[in-house]
């Protein structure tokens, strides 16, 4: 009988054998960037390796979406999804930046899509899956990166999303349904090469316009009213809450402004924005969500301008599967060393959001970092260095961890199905994210 230390040793060498052809994967994603939505080039690369590797799959979920499936060959049990993210961010001045659309893998994402499918080359060896148990559920999912948002809100009002994070969309339309668990790992360019732990912050998304009069801005200012003033007053109220907020809810407000107005010489009659609100719990993002409305409408109200401000369901804070953290621990350290692996306490936030914390309110998961990369996150010197630790690296640890996970009758993975406290269903998490969104209208000129 094949051992479990075994199997992995048949993954961990197919892994290397194609170690080449799996970078390659990252770097033509790297070279070929596409924002949330609009990933078509990057989701075909990836049907066409599902395809080489005889991976039966559904395609166009929440328009670029993939879902692959393979059973294990030793019978049923949880099925256990390895996650990559087809998306990029927008950096114009990113060395890998698209000419046309200004996008960038300022993020790493591409990465995802190289370690998802070396996962699936080194669990795809006959030996290997063939004594798994359950299935494997390779997932490639769109528009992690939560930017051009009036662009998404058109698709919504389309009809093509509701929400606009891809796994908050393929939780409403089930493509997580008969998933029991889930990984995926993400670069950063801290100094470890793999590392896991920790939470994240929630968030909601503001879409703000403000509505003024335009008019002659020399001739005749005083027969405008100006939305850029009013923007300008409502961002200085967010600016005078910002005491209030508490250092344990780890909140962040940001935003930036995506049209100001028409010509210099004509008073701003129509100014938008695009806003965060980030909290470490879900009382601190709508607490100070509220109070980031409240200063919008001031801003209104001090020039007499009309001001709409479109709350949309954002992300929910992480949570990483403990039975699952201290599995994909021990396989990090047989592939990387103890020293090379960074364990963080639960209380560690670093910030950001994703949605892979929508996906953890509702089953167990692991969202593990691999290093590799140098720069700062999203910004234009974010490269990928070391394609050996950011792609490699975390396809031999997820694909040891989904060994341990249903291998033996899929025992382990029973195991955390089974004991795994989900703070909620998925009908109480849809039902609390359609809640967030709201449309609020205020008329400074009537108040």
């Amino acid at each position: 009988m094949t051992t479990v230390a075994e199997l992995k040793q048949a993954a961990i060498t197919a892994i290397e054998t194609r170690k080449d052809e799996i970078k390659d994967i990252a770097q033509q994603v790297l070279n070929n960037p596409e924002t949330g939505f609009t990933e078509q080039k990057t989701a075909s690369l990836v049907k066409k390796h599902f395809d080489a590797l005889g991976i039966s799959y559904q395609d166009s979920l929440a328009i670029t979406g993939i879902k692959g499936k393979v059973a294990g060959g030793a019978g049923p049990g949880p099925a256990v999804a390895v996650i990559g993210e087809l998306d990029s961010l927008r950096v114009l001045e990113h060395p890998y930046h698209d000419e046309v659309t200004g996008a960038a893998h300022a993020c790493g994402h591409h990465c995802q899509i190289g370690s998802m499918i070396g996962a699936m080359i080194g669990l795809l060896t006959p030996n290997v899956i063939q004594n798994l148990s359950g299935s494997i559920v390779p997932i490639a999912v769109p528009a992690e990166e939560f930017i051009e948002v009036e662009r998404r809100m058109n698709l919504r009002e389309e009809g093509k999303v509701e929400f606009m994070g891809g796994k908050q969309e393929f939780i409403k339309l089930g493509v997580f349904d008969d998933v029991d668990m889930a990984m995926i790992c993400h670069t950063t360019s801290d100094k470890f090469k793999l590392g896991i732990g920790g939470t994240s912050n929630g968030h909601v998304v503001k879409f703000v316009q403000y509505t003024g009069r335009g008019a002659h801005a020399g001739g005749a200012p005083h027969m405008g009213i100006n939305a850029l003033n009013a923007a300008m007053i409502g961002l200085s109220a967010v600016n005078a809450n910002r005491e209030t907020f508490r250092e344990q809810d780890t909140v962040r407000v940001h935003g930036i402004m995506t049209r100001g107005g028409d010509a210099v010489s004509a008073v701003p009659s129509n100014v938008t924005l695009e806003w965060r609100v980030r909290g470490g719990n879900l009382d601190a993002i709508v607490n100070n969500s509220s109070k980031v409305d409240r200063s919008f409408r001031a801003g209104a109200l001090a020039v007499g301008a009309k001001v709409s401000i479109t709350n949309i369901a954002g992300y929910m804070p992480m949570r990483n599967n403990k039975t699952l953290q201290n599995m994909f621990t021990v396989n990090a350290t047989d592939v990387v060393g103890k020293e090379n692996v960074l364990v963080r306490p639960d209380t560690h936030n670093g910030g950001g959001s994703t949605d892979m914390g929508d996906l953890a309110q509702i089953m167990p998961l692991i969202h593990p970092y691999c290093g590799g990369a140098t720069g700062t996150g999203h910004g234009k010197d974010y490269v990928i260095q070391d394609y050996e630790i950011a792609v490699i690296q975390p396809a031999k640890a997820m694909a040891m961890t989904v060994i341990d996970l249903l291998s033996e009758q899929a025992v382990k993975a029973v195991e955390v199905k089974t004991t795994d406290k989900a703070p909620m269903t998925k009908d109480q998490y849809l039902k609390f994210q359609r809640e967030r969104n709201q449309v609020t209208e205020f008329d400074g000129s009537k108040a």
